[in-house]
């Protein structure tokens, strides 16, 4: 089963963001840590659509990247961030529309992508917290975002059995705190009682999506 948070409304793609606002700047993260996975497969096709219908696209692929993505001393200390982080924060700043491909595991994403936010998506960068009060600045605002999920259990089991927990996670917790917003969802679930057939309507659907974000 596919689902998809905003069918069957057009994917809101386009941003706020002020660069070009005639040409959309995408950039894809794929969270999989494995080299070949169902995810990689969405994420190119994701692309690849919206290649064709004229956004720019950068993709980047966790597992190519070299970087501890333990935060040793919290959000207590500095811990300097390796090259390819720096890169990767260049690439946020540049895009105005985000895609997020990652596999549900134990409910929630992978390690490698939960260390990539909290290498990446920190304080000064993705938000920044006033010095008399609560409340913080939202640093990221004028972009949007669409997360591709995949998963073994049921769409119904990740609804209720699990509460969405990793749209909680990365849509409530992590994206719209930083100002992120719109955030869509697209779910393919059942994973590994489809049919290759099935697999690629899936990498259709994920193409076509990246058609309507370009």
């Amino acid at each position: 089963m596919a689902f998809d948070s905003d069918l069957p409304h057009r994917a809101a793609c386009r941003s706020t963001a002020a660069m070009d606002p005639a040409r959309e700047r995408i950039l894809i993260v794929v969270g999989n840590p494995g080299t070949a996975s169902l995810d990689l497969s969405l994420a190119e096709a994701y692309g690849e659509g919206a290649r064709e219908s004229g956004a720019e696209v950068r993709e980047l692929r966790l597992s190519a990247l070299h970087f501890d993505p333990i935060l040793h001393e919290g959000h207590h200390g500095v811990q300097e961030l390796e090259p390819d982080l720096r890169a990767a924060q260049e690439s946020i700043l540049w895009a105005n529309h985000l895609v997020i491909v990652y596999p549900i595991w134990w409910g929630s994403v992978p390690a490698l992508l939960k260390g990539f936010i909290d290498r990446t998506l920190n304080s000064g960068f993705a938000y920044r917290y006033h010095d008399d009060g609560p409340l913080w600045d939202k640093l990221l605002r004028g972009r949007s975002a669409r997360l591709i999920t995949t998963s073994d259990a049921p769409g119904w089991w990740i609804r209720f059995a699990y509460r969405n927990s990793d749209v909680a996670m990365m849509k409530h917790a992590v994206l719209e705190f930083c100002g992120v917003t719109p955030v869509r969802v697209t779910r393919f679930t059942r994973t590994r009682h489809r049919s290759d057939s099935e697999r690629g309507e899936w990498i259709a659907r994920a193409r076509a999506l990246g058609e309507r974000c370009a």
